[in-house]
């Protein structure tokens, strides 16, 4: 086996599993979101179903993050491949940033100040 072929597995194991943990992460919160709302109804199960399928997003994504950067690192070290990356790279930033401020409720850079002022 060479190199290359080494790599290409590598990448399609890394899309693979983000695809598993999008999919599990996805089935997990919903079932979790089932169980809420027979015992708390369906506001405590909607913010539990939303809670847990971005939180999967955001692990799935990462994974996918990985594959792309080995894929153009190893196989296709291109200028166009290496631009292709760049933009993935920054459209799934932004939607990890999104999604992680959605389920926070706080950007990144105010959560010490937030977490301070809930301890005192």
């Amino acid at each position: 086996m060479h190199f290359d072929e080494a790599m290409e597995w590598v990448v399609q194991g890394f899309e693979a599993g983000g695809v598993l943990v999008l999919v599990v992460g996805s089935l997990v919160a919903l079932a979790s979101a089932a169980v809420a709302w027979r015992r708390s109804g369906g506001s405590v199960a909607y913010q539990r179903a939303r809670q847990g399928v971005g939180r999967a997003i955001l692990l799935g994504l990462e994974f996918l993050i990985i594959a792309d950067i080995v894929l153009t690192i190893t196989i296709e070290p291109t200028l166009e491949s290496a631009v292709a990356l760049g933009l993935i790279v920054l459209v799934r930033t932004f939607l990890s940033f999104s999604l992680a401020i959605e389920l926070e409720g706080v950007p990144p850079w105010r959560r010490k100040a937030v977490e301070q002022s809930e301890s005192t």
